[in-house]
Order: structure tokens, then sequence, then C-alpha cells
């Protein structure tokens, strides 16, 4: 682990990465990952011709509504790792949020499922072993070797500019890296392709940790980064990277938040905007870093800066008053009726409370109750619903997960709000690039969508 502590210090030798040229010799767990992975994908392969046979079967009618207002719940493309149910939330490889956080492996003493076991499961449909993922751990520590030059080109940017346009500019500069890239232009064949994006994978995934935190630190500190630390978890170390605090539990946080985000199926912004760069066969980085792009946006990632925002803002508003259920209620028909949002309350999709919201409030009932924000956040979560069900405004008056992030981030010491976004590519890494090797094992197409302009829809919706 010599190496990673050279990366933390940013003294790397030239070129010190071994992603610069084909690995000669995958290791044993990698080799276990790929052993797992390999019948899963024939049995898939399989169940996609035989899906084909049925090709004209009609799975789903269009309407013009679903047309304009961005293809909300049109059935219309494939992804292998995960399922949202409107009234279950999500589900990674059929199971729970709440079944994984029971079942996957967890930290000494942690009670938070581990996200690369939660990526182990998302690959291979399977819940691996302490010993398997005490190995994959290790596996990401060692591609978690950063060049340098992509360091200097982070540190030559603003130190203004948002840590989501750096971290997406980070994947771009570590393209050169790409073995499936390499591989492309040398001739691989297709059966490969899933192989050489594997790698990526799981190359992207130990170094955005480390792109992450040299962002934070130049963002908000003196650029200096607490030394990577091999003998954590993934997750634990990222935390330790950020430096905010010293406080165990915040690592543990961290391993929950980051578990909750992995994945999410394919049809939000960021995991389509991935795949659909992804069906070019443009590589992982290429690929997550348009998904980035679409991540920053205020409807998507940036939301639970947004909602930080609004909770600090009612804080403010009501300094000095009782924070109850009564009061929130009359603040909030206050805020509505002056023509704004509450922000965290609804969801595209589900129709019930998001269950990553409430993972996030269990833990923080058993760590935070006696935090001041939370007691806004519970009052928000008793008095909100039933308001805004009574006024119709929105299908799903429960609060989604971003509802509660922020209120955990700043009770830890973590409050600079532009770089929660961050946080969250972190742990989707997890999920897309998943996603991107299944898309390449079982050979999805470029993907191509048919629009119209308005007019020709108007010819067949408002015919006479």
């Amino acid at each position: 682990m010599e190496r990673i502590a050279r990366i933390a210090a940013h003294v790397t030798a030239p070129n010190p990465s071994p992603l610069t040229a084909m690995p000669t010799a995958s290791s044993p767990i990698v080799e276990t990952l790929k052993a797992k992975m390999k019948p899963l994908i024939a049995e898939k392969i399989k169940l996609k011709a035989d899906l084909l046979k049925a090709g004209e079967t009609k799975i789903a009618d269009l309407t013009v509504e679903q047309c304009i207002n961005g293809a909300r719940s049109v059935k219309c493309m494939v992804t292998e790792t995960s399922d949202l149910d409107a009234m279950k939330g999500i589900a990674y490889r059929g199971l729970s949020l709440y079944d994984c956080n029971k079942q996957l492996p967890k930290a000494p003493g942690g009670e938070a499922g581990l996200p690369e076991a939660a990526f182990w499961l998302l690959l291979t449909g399977e819940v691996p072993s302490e010993a398997e993922t005490k190995a994959f751990t290790e596996e990401l520590h060692r591609r978690a070797v950063v060049p340098q030059y992509a360091l200097t080109i982070i540190d030559g940017l603003p130190k203004d500019m948002h840590p989501m346009t750096q971290i997406s500019t980070a994947m771009l500069a570590l393209q050169k890296e790409s073995i499936f890239a390499k591989m492309y232009d040398q001739g691989m064949k297709k059966g490969e392709y899933w192989e050489y994006a594997l790698e990526d994978a799981l190359n992207l995934t130990a170094q955005i940790p480390i792109m992450a935190a040299k962002i934070f630190a130049n963002v908000f500190k003196n650029g200096s980064v607490p030394a990577y630390d091999s003998k954590l978890d993934w997750a634990a170390n990222y935390a330790q990277m950020l430096g905010v605090t010293d406080d165990p539990m915040f690592k543990e946080a961290t391993r929950l938040y980051l578990m909750l985000h992995a994945d999410h199926e394919g049809g939000n912004v960021s995991a389509h905007t991935t795949h659909l760069v992804g069906s070019a066969l443009s590589d992982p980085y290429y690929s997550w870093a348009a998904g980035l792009c679409g991540l920053a946006g205020p409807l998507h990632g940036l939301a639970n800066q947004e909602c930080l925002a609004w909770l600090l803002q009612v804080q403010k508003d009501m300094a000095g008053q009782e924070i109850t259920e009564k009061s929130i209620t009359e603040y909030a028909k206050k805020t509505l009726a002056e023509g704004k949002v509450i922000p965290g309350f609804g969801h595209a999709v589900l129709r019930n409370t998001d269950p990553r919201y409430m993972l996030e409030r269990e833990f923080a009932l058993k760590h935070h109750s006696a935090d001041p924000l939370f007691k806004l956040v519970d009052a928000c979560f008793k008095a909100l619903p039933p308001l805004l069900e009574s006024l119709g405004k929105v299908k799903n008056p429960n609060p989604n997960v971003d509802a509660h992030s922020g209120q955990i981030m700043t009770f830890y010491g973590l409050t600079q709000q532009n770089y929660y976004t961050v946080i969250f590519p972190v742990s989707r890494t997890l999920g897309v690039m998943a996603q991107y090797v299944w898309s390449r094992a079982i050979g999805l197409p470029i993907e191509r969508p048919k629009s119209v302009p308005l007019d020709v829809l108007a010819k067949t919706a408002l015919k006479k």
C-alpha cells in the first residue's frame, strides 16, 4: 500500500498507475467475481433471445402526456441491477433496501450494510460472504491509484468552480486510463466487452473517492487530503479523507448513505444518461462524466442541497419559536401561499414514503434525537404529508431521501452545502457501473428512440 500512501500525499511517480496497460493477471477475487457473473450472463443472454422472439408483443400503451412530459413511466429500456416499485421503493437484485441493510456484510461493530457489498450484489445477484467482501474491499484499495496528471488537472481548476463540475472533469481526466477504450482500439471481441468494462468499473469506483476528497480539500480547505487508509472499508476511507470529524459514527453514516444511494434503476437522469452514452460504446469514464452532468441538476442530485437550504431557512425564520407540528404546518401554509415549493416531499415515481428516508430516519432517531435540526426534520415528517395531501398538491405527499440527508451530514460537521451533490455520485458510481457492465454483458444495442414534433403528434392525438 506504499503506492496508495504516495497518492494521498500527492507525490506520485510519473505514471504510477497499473491501468496504463492491460493487467497481466486478475486477482483471485476478481476471478471469483467473474465466475459468479458468467453463468448469470449466459442465463440472461438466453432470456433476451427468447424475449426477442416475442418482439412484437405489446407491453404498454403510450399516452400523449407521457410523450410530452419526459416519458414518465414508459417501459422502454432494460436495467438488470435494480427495480423501482412505486409503493415499495428500490430493490437491489430483488432485495429491498431494508433487506440489503440487514443482509449485507458490515464493518466491525457497524449496523449499515457496506456499499462495496451492495456493488457485489448488483454485479452478481448474490449477497457476498464476509470473506468475499473483505477481499473485494482490498481489491478496490489495490486499484485506488490516481495518476499525478489527473490530480494536477483538479488542482488547476478555479476554487469557486462548482464541485460537481470538478468531479465530472475528474472523470474525463481519468479517461486516458480506460482499459475498455484501449482494448476496443485493439479489436476485442463483443463477448469480451463486459470483462474490460468491469476492469474500468472497478478502477473508477476505487478512484472516485480520492478525486472527490481532493476536490473537497481544494474548495473548502487548504488542499491537503488526510492519508488514505487501506485498513478501512471503502466508505469509511472516503469519510476519513474528507477530514471533517473524528467521530466514528460519521463513517457509519457515510456507509449508510453510500449504500442507500448506490442504485435507482435505469430511468433517472444520471443513470439513463450514463446508459445512453455507454450504448454508443463510449467507455465508462466518458459515460459517467456525462451522467454526472445530469446528476448536477436541481431536479436530480442537487435536490439534497436545496432541501437543507430550506430547512436552515425555516430554522432561521422560526428562531425563538417552539418547533411543533402545528407551527410547522402554519409555516408551510404561508410558504405555499407565497407560491414557493417545499423541497424534499413527493417523488417522480414513488407513491409512498421513500425507504431511504426511513432508514436514515432510524439512524437519526438512534444517534441524533437531541439535535435541533433533526427535531425540525421530525416535525416536518409528521406535519407536512397530511397538509400536502389535504391540498392535493402532489401525488405522493411523503418525504423522499433528500429531505433527511442534509441533517445527517450537518450533524457531523459537513456543512458545505455545495459539496453534498458530490457525495451522491461517489455512491451512485456503484449502480451506474454495474449497469454499464451488464449492458455490455447482455449486448444491449445503441439507444435510439424516435422523436416527433408537436404538430406530428397532434395529427395523431387531435384527430377528429
